[in-house]
């Protein structure tokens, strides 16, 4: 009997009111965990707000100041940095929580499918984040910056500027997981390495006009800075398909 295709004693006799409360208490567990890394973040928010803050700094007129328009929008937006930077810091844990919960009701095949897509996944989004606040950010807020003239002023708003870049790290560390999500679908037996060969011209094309939907500014070299690294995923993604093919 192949003990691959067995499930785990435990799980199969747990009844649903036990998978439901398990559930609540790993949800109750990330939940605080959130809420206190957001707290942590909240306390250090300085050295958060100098990280996030750099790439625009240099372009900004009269001596690197960024304004906010209402009221309430400075702490609304402190918040919101300390809750997105929170959940980060929590991801571990929470990621942790989560595979505790699924883990008993997988195979040990699936099981050492998911746990390297889990790390790859992480990888690659941070990788795709660190792309875009490194390479893009710097030259894509000196192009933006250029805009102006007699009756013009560059003064960015606080909370614009947060929305903006936490928007942009997201996009970008989700174009990085093209290889991961091609991945499972080659696992899953729905896609072949053949077919992302056949259809890789219009792969490229597609990068291109992603990039130029996604990309801030309107010059084709920023727009090279998110293709090029998208059709070399797309590569990647075929030789990682064909690797899952030939192991079978």
């Amino acid at each position: 009997m192949n003990t691959e295709n067995v499930l785990p004693e435990e799980d199969q006799n747990l009844p649903l009111t036990a998978h439901l409360l398990e559930l609540r208490e790993r949800l109750v567990k990330s939940l605080i965990a959130w809420i206190l890394a957001s707290a942590l973040c909240y306390w250090q928010l300085e050295p958060l707000l100098n990280f996030l803050l750099k790439p625009l700094l240099p372009v900004i007129p009269e001596k690197g100041k960024i304004i906010f328009i209402a009221y309430q929008e400075a702490f609304f937006t402190y918040l919101k940095i300390a809750l997105i930077c929170g959940a980060i810091l929590a991801s571990p844990f929470i990621i942790f929580q989560a595979w505790r919960f699924v883990a008993p009701g997988l195979y040990a095949h699936e099981k050492r499918f998911a746990r390297p897509l889990i790390f790859f996944s992480c990888i690659a989004f941070l990788g795709g984040a660190a792309f875009a606040y490194f390479l893009v950010f710097p030259k894509a807020f000196r192009f933006l910056a250029t805009f102006g003239g007699q009756f013009l002023v560059f003064k960015p708003v606080f909370r614009d500027y947060v929305s903006f870049a936490v928007r942009m790290l997201l996009v970008f560390g989700l174009c990085f997981e093209i290889p991961v999500a091609l991945a499972v679908g080659a696992r899953l037996g729905i896609i072949k390495a053949r077919t992302l060969s056949r259809i890789r011209p219009y792969a490229v094309l597609a990068a291109f006009v992603v990039a130029a939907i996604l990309t801030p500014t309107p010059d084709v070299v920023n727009q090279l800075f998110l293709a090029v690294p998208l059709v070399i995923l797309y590569e990647l993604s075929i030789f990682v398909v064909w690797l899952l093919e030939t192991k079978g």
